[in-house]
């Protein structure tokens, strides 16, 4: 049987009540022998109670040395009756711990001294007989009754660890779904923002260093860097939105794309200036829309891509493959030759955000500079059966 080491903390009422009780246990003990002492033995009523008071000072120490406390206590109720409050209270005490090779010498110690006592004792008018299971039932209970403590005791610090437990992890689960929040409401931005500001930052730049535009051309410009400005801010509102009262990746509300919109992105890239080459080797409409969801993503970040760091090269998308093969985009552009006036700034963070969006998809993503000199950015991901 497990030993308890928890000791709930005693209060003054705690302790008062429970002294209180030690010297009634102790006066009525002592009751019967005490006047005969006084009369026939005046040294042993006062050994008696001095032994008595001994022992319920000890008592204060019964926590921190239950096993000696309890000892030295109930091997004085050999000569003491008024110690037989404090015996009792050293033993429950003791029984808390249950530990059987502490208990059992201690409660056998106990019986020896009480029938002993009783043996000694002038006036009683008992058959031995009887005083021997009286004495052995007295010290069973009080056994019993240290035990049944103990037990509720480790069940209440185990409830309570339990529940300190359950904060700790539940607290843990809010801070990881916040990070996973964060995460995703990055992702999402960037997803949605990337796009458009590319297009306002490359049209931007051919205003800033284009000095040959007619009145005509910087309208158009300045009409193109106007609508998708708009349109950043319109989609920025929608995007918080969802992902302030959507349910998550797994069902997303508006204005989440699917893979029939892939054709706009394309011609949507192809009227701000972008050169773009799609093959479509699969019907768009049978792409399941978590899969057409994340493809709409690849294909927007390698469009993003190629319009930030090669914006005067053409850029090829290629879509293959079927629910038996699962979905592979590839998204390619050569590398543009010498640096741009104005690049944009590299973050990293799309590519990273594509990856984790592939794994969770249960795909692959990889990106790389091949021999012919050109960027190649290649998904597959899984069809959903």
């Amino acid at each position: 049987m497990p030993s308890v080491t928890y000791q709930p903390p005693l209060r003054w009422w705690n302790h008062a009540w429970r002294y209180v009780l030690v010297v009634a246990i102790s006066a009525i003990s002592w009751f019967e022998i005490a006047p005969w002492q006084w009369d026939h033995r005046r040294w042993w009523f006062w050994t008696d109670l001095g032994l008595g008071v001994f022992s319920l000072v000890l008592l204060a120490w019964r926590r921190r040395h239950p096993f000696a406390v309890a000892v030295v206590v109930n091997a004085v109720t050999v000569v003491s009756w008024s110690s037989g409050g404090p015996a009792t209270l050293a033993l429950v005490s003791l029984a808390t711990r249950r530990r059987w090779r502490e208990v059992l010498p201690v409660a056998t110690l106990g019986l020896v001294a009480g029938l002993a006592l009783e043996r000694m004792n002038p006036v009683s008018t008992q058959d031995f007989a009887f005083t021997i299971p009286f004495v052995a039932v007295v010290v069973a209970a009080t056994v019993a009754w240290g035990m049944f403590i103990g037990s509720r005791r480790e069940l209440i610090a185990t409830l309570r660890e339990r529940a300190e437990t359950a904060e700790v992890e539940q607290a843990s689960r809010v801070a990881q779904a916040r990070t996973a929040e964060r995460s995703r409401i990055a992702r999402e931005m960037h997803d949605v923002l990337a796009h458009r500001i590319s297009l306002v930052t490359m049209h931007a730049g051919a205003l800033a260093y284009r000095d040959d535009l007619s009145r005509d051309e910087v309208r158009t410009t300045a009409g193109i860097i106007q609508d998708n400005s708009h349109r950043a801010m319109v989609e920025l509102r929608e995007v918080l939105g969802v992902l302030r009262d959507g349910p998550g990746d797994s069902a997303p509300e508006r204005p989440q794309p699917s893979a029939s919109d892939l054709r706009a992105l394309v011609d949507e890239a192809r009227a701000s200036g972008t050169r773009v080459d799609l093959w479509v080797g699969v019907e768009l409409a049978d792409v399941p829309d978590a899969l057409g969801r994340t493809a709409y993503r690849v294909v927007q970040e390698g469009l993003t891509n190629a319009r930030k760091h090669a914006a005067d090269t053409l850029v090829s998308v290629t879509l293959t493959g079927g629910p038996a093969d699962g979905l592979t985009i590839e998204v390619r552009n050569p590398l543009r030759v010498g640096e741009p006036v104005a690049s944009a700034p590299r973050s990293g963070l799309g590519l990273a955000g594509l990856a984790e969006r592939a794994e969770l998809a249960g795909g692959t993503l990889t990106h790389e500079v091949s021999p012919a000199a050109e960027f190649v950015l290649e998904t597959w991901l899984p069809w959903p059966t």
